[in-house]
């Protein structure tokens, strides 16, 4: 599903304009990019699930196209845990 198509389903769902649904969509992400920013940096959405920062560690990689050893930095970086009932809908889902 593309972002014109959630902006569709949110319209007709909500009974709103495209662009009021715009409005809805980019304050939704811009809440959860300015939370995950944050030092807990960490946002749970009922019925939806948890977007969390964890730290990984510097590790050593392979280049696959020329199989040189390469060393990956420790970084940040966003992860995201479905809530039981998303896991729950994506099973029941055909």
């Amino acid at each position: 599903m593309t972002k014109a198509e959630i902006l569709s389903k949110m319209a007709e769902e909500a009974g709103i304009t495209k662009k009021a649904a715009a409005a809805a969509l980019g304050s939704l992400v811009g809440a959860i990019h300015d939370s995950l920013k944050k030092k807990d940096g960490k946002i749970r959405i009922a019925e939806l699930g948890t977007f969390r920062v964890v730290k990984t560690k510097a590790r050593m990689g392979v280049n696959p196209r020329t199989r040189d050893k390469i060393k990956i930095p420790a970084a940040k970086v966003a992860r995201f845990s479905p809530s039981a009932a998303l896991r729950t809908a994506v099973k029941k889902a055909k």
